[in-house]
């Protein structure tokens, strides 16, 4: 009997880790489960291109349907997982069916965290994780309409810059008090605050939301200190969780993600995790990490697919992110997170400069706002956890730092 891999989840880590697999030439049956009815596919542009009507469907898939039909994968999409035997070694769907495997591969993603406030479940109130998700707000980004968007991160303001260019008015409300508070400093916030002031949003800071109202369709938000915003449309982007429920039934171990080792190896045999879902060891900063990044799935999805198949091969690598508003690129290097310093290269008043942040005198993450050298060359600085003199960090090409 051929070897089988079975693969839970049909987004971007599933599709590369098909198409390694591939690449390894590995000769045995692939079986791909996916709750949702489309092949593997991109979400990044779910937020911007695709919303902004810029991008048709088929761009967003990782391979063609062709690949997969001349590869001879197969393919059980519109199919959840019910629940995974360890000891069996199956898969057993919602509708009955069980699937053996020699090797399994979870990648299980993730999903919106939902605001659990009145009101919340009324028509025009949305979410931004699927294509389904997208298509379903698309007709009501026109001009003139009034959106409400909750959450200043990554997603809410990338659907605010997408709403603004569609000729949309726009309020973002935010309890933090600046944006995209959890990931960049406040330098960098401070310059995207005067980017979307500057394109026309209406920034709310420090301020909660109290409901939705409306009759069955969302008319209007009302906010914790008791104003009301009028609203045709209501996105809420307000963070994900891992989806390891599957995973915590079947007695793998959990913490903040499926755990999983370097070689995004599970605590159960022959089963594997990649991707948004899973909680992995960073050599570089010397702790777990869940990584809700791109860079990140991929990276563990070919380093499952090769172990896999055999090979004996490591996931270690600086993490980096991007977002795109406007014409605006943030690129993000590494982890900021418990920096006591940051210096300043460029200037944000030219739209191009970049933040390097410290700990201890050490490189550990630089954001880079349309300067994309420094983000390329940064790399190598926290990957060695360099030390460089503060002098030069400011005024020398990354490179000769490392």
């Amino acid at each position: 009997m051929k070897e089988q891999i079975v693969i839970v989840g049909a987004g971007h880590a599933a599709g590369q880790v098909v198409a390694t697999l591939k690449q390894k030439k590995f000769a045995g049956r692939i079986v791909l489960i996916g709750d949702e009815p489309f092949l593997p596919y991109q979400r990044p542009p779910l937020s911007k291109k695709y919303l902004a009507g810029e991008l048709p469907a088929e761009r967003l898939h990782v391979k063609p349907e062709s690949f997969y039909a001349d590869e001879q994968i197969e393919l059980k999409l519109g199919t959840r997982v019910a629940a995974i035997d360890t000891q069996a070694a199956t898969v057993t769907t919602a509708d009955g069916d069980a699937v053996r495997y020699d090797k399994l591969i979870l990648a299980t993603g993730s999903r919106v965290r939902r605001l659990e406030i009145p009101g919340a479940d009324l028509a025009g109130i949305h979410y931004v994780r699927s294509i389904a998700d997208v298509e379903a707000m698309q007709s009501a980004f026109v001009p003139g309409a009034r959106a409400v968007i909750i959450g200043a991160g990554y997603i809410g303001l990338e659907v605010a810059a997408v709403a603004r260019q569609l000729g949309l008015e726009v309020s973002v409300v935010e309890t933090a008090p600046r944006v995209m508070s959890r990931v960049v400093c406040p330098e960098v916030s401070a310059f995207y605050e005067r980017q979307h002031a500057a394109h026309g949003v209406e920034l709310l800071l420090n301020t909660g939301t109290e409901s939705f109202t409306g009759d069955d369709q969302v008319d209007g938000v009302k906010l914790a200190d008791g104003r009301r915003l009028d609203a045709d449309v209501v996105v809420v982007g307000v963070g994900i969780l891992p989806n390891t429920e599957l995973a915590e039934a079947a007695g793998l171990e959990t913490a903040n993600g499926i755990v999983v080792d370097d070689h995004c190896r599970t605590s159960a045999a022959d089963v594997f995790a990649v991707g948004d879902c899973t909680c992995h060891p960073n050599a570089i900063y010397n702790r777990n990490v869940r990584l809700e990044s791109v860079h990140n799935a991929l990276e563990q999805a070919k380093t499952a697919a090769a172990n896999a198949c055999g090979d004996d091969v490591a996931y270690s690598q600086v993490p980096w992110f991007w977002s795109d508003q406007y014409d605006i690129k943030l690129q993000i290097a590494g982890l900021s997170q418990g920096y006591d310093d940051v210096l300043t290269r460029g200037d944000p008043e030219e739209a191009s400069f970049s933040c390097v942040y410290l700990k201890e005198g050490r490189v550990i993450a630089v954001d880079a706002v349309n300067a994309p050298k420094d983000f390329m060359q940064s790399k190598a600085l926290i990957a060695s956890r360099a030390t460089p003199d503060r002098e030069r960090l400011q005024s020398e090409a990354l490179k000769e730092l490392a």
